[in-house]
């Protein structure tokens, strides 16, 4: 049986304030232990390292733990200590005793450890092998929703404390500007060391004896260093690559936003092959919003990372296939048959298409705005914008719902936030539960029937100029970041010519296509086999909870069209 947690002398746990770090029953260890072995651990001994994989899910049964995220800024190379000291001020220290676990998401999704993980002191530890514990997440509801929103509470504060990954750069480079991106999007902790403005930047630069070249580069558990990296291979190092699929399938889905998660989970669990594919990461526009209110069934909200983190896990549990970060380049539709071909060479043949691939956010036209492209203007208002912001003032240009929630959210932490919309009625496009809250907050201002005329700054971004209609009066707002949601292209470029669209790109389904066919479905587009499903379908409801029942709609026409022969292969 497993023993009862007992407490620790100093120095102490820490505390557990945001419900991250519970402590299991000795009831729920017991279930655990039925799936896993415990071992012994002496004082000093390193459980696991920084930037390596962690394949076991670790719980204290006797004695304490030490979860140390270092500093890759203070050790860039191998010469990092083996162990943390507790005391260690220049270092974000957790320590564990008997009934807790260690991990994070990450854990559940394949990646590295953030963290060294030492035993603090001689002890006992129980591990249990991944696949064992991802069946008990996804099986045993009680044990589940302890890990899972103690994982995901860890990583909101990952993110937060900047802790994982470095990545040592210029903030005006197009290069470290992706690299950040795919951090972001996939909800990696990290933290950009700026060449322009950090000293820090200087000493890893000479230690490693880099060149300009070489740059940018990424650190990940404070010795790998991975110079001048694509996507690809940071993604690599990471595990955000999931293993390649077959070649065919009964379903190919791409675009992994909520109409594309949802399309996946309901085909997957009704026992079809199913590949999901998108150019970055899960979650979609969604992913970005830093708390939803309006969804159904979560009356505190729940923000766009938690859904799409829990909506993969489901992807994995199904079987389905998950591929990304994988950008769809081109479809091939000859003779009853499909083929879409990737930016990396992959070439797959489903029997069916879902497109789920979504939107691609608009720019402003805006004079010298594109000289502060990468390094001041943001199209995203999460946890990792908003402490490279600071406190210093924002601009938000827009007047829905994802203008509104971002200026809420930054208003959190920013000493202002202005909000631009062209518009002079917010419940034209925005919910009156957002438009309450915008305008009871102290530090919103609303500029209303107003549009941004200009952008001015010398190395980086200082103010903006806004322009209230009709009067024409030039209003110049002090602020070095700028967000944008003046909407948003559907993402349909690489499908090519041969499907049919509206005037405004989205793509015509069912019975309003050309199509003679009397059995097209109703997301069934104009090449027999394709739906289209969520923002990127003309007449579509652009809310995430109509792109989830899109999604999940959808897969009872895919069977339909299956059950009459699908495409050849």
């Amino acid at each position: 049986m497993i023993s009862s947690p007992s407490t620790g002398s100093s120095p102490p746990e820490t505390p557990d304030t945001l419900g991250a770090f519970p402590r299991l029953t000795p009831a729920q260890q017991q279930v655990l232990s039925e799936v896993g072995s415990t071992a012994s651990v002496s004082a000093g001994q390193v459980l696991a390292r920084a930037g390596e994989p962690f394949g076991v899910f670790l719980v204290v049964v006797e004695g304490r733990i030490v979860v140390d995220y270092g500093d890759p800024v203070r050790y860039p190379t191998a010469e990092k200590p083996e162990r943390a000291s507790p005391d260690q001020t220049d270092a974000r220290v957790e320590i564990h005793g008997p009934g807790r676990f260690v991990g994070d998401i990450g854990l559940l999704e394949g990646q590295p450890s953030f963290a060294t993980i030492t035993a603090l002191e001689g002890g006992t530890v129980l591990t249990v092998p991944l696949p064992a514990l991802e069946r008990l997440v996804t099986r045993n509801q009680l044990i589940g929703d302890v890990i899972l929103r103690a994982y995901l509470i860890r990583r909101s504060m990952a993110i937060s404390f900047g802790s994982g990954l470095r990545v040592i750069g210029s903030r005006f480079s197009p290069d470290t500007r992706r690299l950040l991106d795919l951090a972001a999007r996939n909800r990696v902790p990290h933290r950009l060391i700026d060449l322009e403005s950090d000293p820090a930047a200087d000493v890893i630069v000479r230690r490693l004896g880099l060149d300009v070249g070489e740059l940018p580069v990424v650190i990940v558990g404070g010795t790998r260093v991975l110079r001048n990296p694509s996507v690809a291979e940071v993604s690599d190092a990471l595990g955000l690559r999931r293993a390649r699929p077959g070649a065919t399938s009964d379903l190919l889905v791409v675009g992994a936003g909520p109409a594309g998660l949802a399309a996946t989970v309901y085909a997957a669990s009704d026992g079809l092959s199913v590949v999901l594919s998108d150019a970055v990461a899960t979650g979609g526009q969604a992913a970005r919003s830093a708390r939803i209110e309006n969804y159904l069934g979560f009356p505190a909200g729940i923000s766009g990372a938690e859904l799409a983190d829990r909506a993969t896990l489901q992807v994995a549990k199904f079987g389905a296939t998950l591929f990304a970060p994988s950008t769809a380049q081109e479809l091939i539709h000859e003779a009853g048959a499909l083929e879409v071909r990737f930016s990396d060479g992959t070439s797959l043949t489903p029997r069916a298409l879902v497109v789920a691939s979504g939107m691609e956010y608009n720019r402003l036209a805006v004079r010298n705005l594109d000289r502060f492209e990468y390094a001041s203007v943001f199209y995203a208002a999460t946890i990792n914008e908003a402490r490279e912001c600071g406190t210093d003032p924002v601009v938000v240009v827009g007047g829905g719902n994802s203008a509104g929630q971002a200026a809420v959210f930054l208003a959190d932490t920013a000493a202002q936030v202005h909000l631009v919309a062209r518009g002079t009625d917010l419940t034209t496009s925005m919910s009156r539960y957002l438009i309450a809250q915008v305008e009871a907050h102290p530090r919103i201002r609303v500029h209303r029937a107003s549009v941004v005329a200009e952008a001015i700054g010398t190395d980086r971004l200082e103010s903006i100029v806004v322009v209230h209609q009709p009067s024409e009066t030039r209003e110049e707002i002090a602020a070095p970041y700028l967000f944008v949601f003046v909407g948003s292209t559907p993402a349909t470029s690489w499908l090519g010519p041969g499907i049919e669209r509206d005037e405004r790109g989205y793509l015509i389904t069912g019975p309003s296509t050309a199509s003679p066919d009397s059995r097209k479905q109703p997301f069934e587009t104009s090449v027999p086999g394709v739906f289209a499903v969520g923002d990127v379908r003309s007449g579509s409801v652009k809310r995430m909870s109509a792109a989830i029942g899109e999604g999940a709609s959808a897969v009872r026409m895919v069977h339909d069209y299956l059950d009459t022969g699908g495409c050849r292969l």
